[in-house]
């Protein structure tokens, strides 16, 4: 009786947006970058909602492949002009992905309505036109269940029921990092210009969340066969 009036009571608790979001990607052939309107060390990692969440990108659909790069309450709607300040954070080289290459990454779990699993597509014309783009296969996939996970003080196995059960979305800090990983067909061909880089794509990841959902918007490049980071990624993968 106790844990059913328990679970009543947290159902008819108002509800509160939480987040996730993109930390870092590497392509497998180099580079370095992370999501569009991240501020890096300067937004905490615990502590208040309203300090942890400004950086993380929310999107109008729960469909990945809508169009659009999603908006931050720290800086407003992105733009593809922030790809110069991206590049500031993490570096002139954008993630190189090789031919049938991968992209990985970092992504961070900011609080509980943040989570796994995620899925990313690739708009090739580096738009932000993702209805027309191409779903990547998830390699690594990052804990959580419809969006949701436990806070990690709050990982008994009654809280873990609750938030499977989509009950408990209240935005507890969950401050953790995950490792994703995503596979590029080979045969992707480039075509955007942002950041004053060509052949650039964009590569949409985030959760289907329906208080979100929530993830980031990254730009890679595909490494051309003769580049020095090509020939470094064929050598790894041999």
């Amino acid at each position: 009786m106790l844990a059913k009036t328990l679970v009543l009571a947290l159902a008819s608790t108002a509800l509160v947006a939480a987040h996730g979001k993109v930390a870092v990607v590497t392509g497998d052939a180099g580079g370095n970058g992370t999501a569009l309107a991240i501020k890096g060390g300067i937004v905490p990692g615990a502590g208040k909602n309203s300090k942890t969440e400004v950086d993380t990108t929310v999107f109008q659909k729960t469909n990945i492949l809508s169009d659009g790069l999603g908006r931050t309450t720290g800086s407003g709607k992105n733009t593809l002009a922030m790809l110069n300040q991206t590049m500031a954070l993490s570096g002139s080289t954008l993630p190189q992905v090789s031919a049938g290459g991968s992209l990985s990454g970092v992504f961070h779990i900011v609080t509980t309505d943040g989570a796994g699993p995620i899925v990313a597509v690739l708009d090739t014309t580096g738009t932000g036109k993702f209805s027309n783009g191409t779903l990547l296969k998830t390699v690594t996939q990052i804990p959580g269940n419809k969006g949701n996970i436990a806070a990690p003080k709050q990982r008994s196995l009654l809280s873990r029921a609750l938030v499977a059960a989509g009950i408990v979305k209240r935005a507890a800090n969950v401050n953790e990092d995950f490792p994703m990983k995503f596979a590029v067909p080979a045969g992707t061909t480039c075509t955007g210009t942002a950041g004053g880089q060509t052949g650039v794509c964009l590569v949409k990841i985030a959760n289907s969340n329906k208080a979100g959902p929530f993830g980031g918007v990254v730009a890679i490049q595909i490494a051309s066969s003769g580049s020095a980071a090509a020939k470094r990624a064929e050598t790894f993968r041999a």
